[in-house]
């Protein structure tokens, strides 16, 4: 079992419980899944752009990403319906706990020029989204076999009703916001 899971059934949810003053454990928010999604706009013009980031997205989470295709077509962009733009990942339960205990302790350390999370993410729904500029911050990407630097969007999806609610869930996680 995941050691965040623990954590969060020990000692998360009676942070909450006084914090909040809810009448039952079954109304403490919890994290429902983690979406990593890498936008490629460049693999419109060229399919095999989309590899590197495929094999990157399925190297730091353990799963197979879905590609997204394109649903409209816009001449502006030079795009047309059904091309790839971009890849995802879906991270739930175990996988979803393992994935944030790295990503708190081995990956933002890394960031350069890290000075916490913004708290402008928050969509007063109950998720927090913020983006990576380098997905070479995770210690599985050898960066000599990436073909380009490319950033990430992270999306934490909780069942919180209110932005406090999810800024406090994710601060007994140990992600750094900046206040």
């Amino acid at each position: 079992m995941a050691r965040l899971r623990d954590y969060y059934k020990d000692t998360v949810i009676k942070k909450m419980l006084e914090q909040f003053n809810y009448s039952n454990t079954m109304e403490v928010p919890r994290l429902e899944k983690i979406v990593l999604n890498m936008g490629v706009g460049e693999a419109a013009n060229d399919k095999k752009k989309i590899e590197g980031p495929y094999r990157d997205l399925a190297m730091i989470t353990g799963q197979k990403p879905v590609v997204c295709l394109s649903k409209k077509s816009i001449a502006g962009f030079k795009l047309r319906e059904g091309l790839p733009v971009g890849c995802k990942v879906t991270l739930r339960k175990n996988i979803m706990y393992e994935f944030l205990d790295r990503f708190v302790l081995v990956a933002l350390p890394r960031v350069r020029d890290f000075r916490g999370l913004s708290v402008k993410g928050f969509d007063g729904k109950g998720s927090y989204s913020m983006g990576l500029k380098e997905q070479i911050v995770f210690p599985e990407i050898d960066y000599d076999k990436i073909d380009s630097i490319r950033g990430m969007d992270i999306t934490f999806c909780t069942n919180a009703k209110s932005k406090e609610e999810v800024k406090y869930l994710l601060q007994c996680f140990n992600l750094p916001f900046n206040e």
